[in-house]
């Protein structure tokens, strides 16, 4: 979705009017990218003359699944290495900019049996905590679980803030007896594995 075509496409059918309408070139131009819309408050959007709150939102929707609908349609099933984990969230929380935290639940054979959402803005352990974390993971029955993050700024050397967090869900899966086998960081271009570091 970085064609700018196809975002002045999906901005358009999210309003219903032409592509070069003046509103249209007017959120292209204020929004360098589809995820910066995305990421942008009702105020900013409201503020441009010919979208209201029903409008705003409806853009920020019809982005998301044009999102949804350029990301790759072959996924591993399987994680086999923290670059799968890389291949599949790259085009979803890897280019975010803000903070999300989310599992991988896997079933006895590292398959993916479903993804959920634990936290979103910035990490820190306060924010992320063990109970919340593996209640999914109970739900679901998962075997195992993956932890990843995405660092908005590009640069996925871990904070000690993450590390700190690592520590606190492996002593949590170890009482839980849901293993957590990596705490992978994300980033556009680049992820980083606390395991094959040696940090967990």
């Amino acid at each position: 979705m970085s064609n700018p075509h196809t975002f002045r496409t999906a901005i358009s059918e999210a309003l219903c009017i032409k592509e070069n309408s003046v509103v249209v070139q007017e959120l292209v131009s204020k929004f360098n990218t589809p995820y910066d819309l995305m990421d942008a408050s009702e105020y900013e959007l409201t503020s441009i003359k010919g979208i209201g709150p029903m409008r705003a939102k409806q853009i920020q929707s019809a982005l998301k699944l044009a999102l949804l609908l350029n990301m790759p349609k072959e996924t591993p099933k399987f994680i086999r290495s923290p670059r799968d984990v890389f291949d599949i969230f790259r085009c979803s929380i890897g280019v975010l900019n803000v903070e999300e935290f989310h599992i991988i639940m896997l079933s006895t054979k590292n398959g993916i049996i479903g993804t959920e959402l634990i936290s979103r803005g910035t990490l820190n352990s306060s924010l992320v905590h063990p109970r919340e974390t593996f209640i999914p993971a109970i739900k679901r029955s998962a075997s195992s679980i993956i932890a990843i993050h995405n660092h908005p700024s590009g640069d996925c050397t871990p904070s000690p803030e993450d590390v700190q967090l690592t520590e606190r869900l492996v002593q949590a899966s170890e009482i839980i007896g849901i293993p957590c086998h990596d705490h992978v960081i994300i980033a556009k271009d680049s992820y980083y594995s606390l395991k094959e570091r040696g940090l967990m």
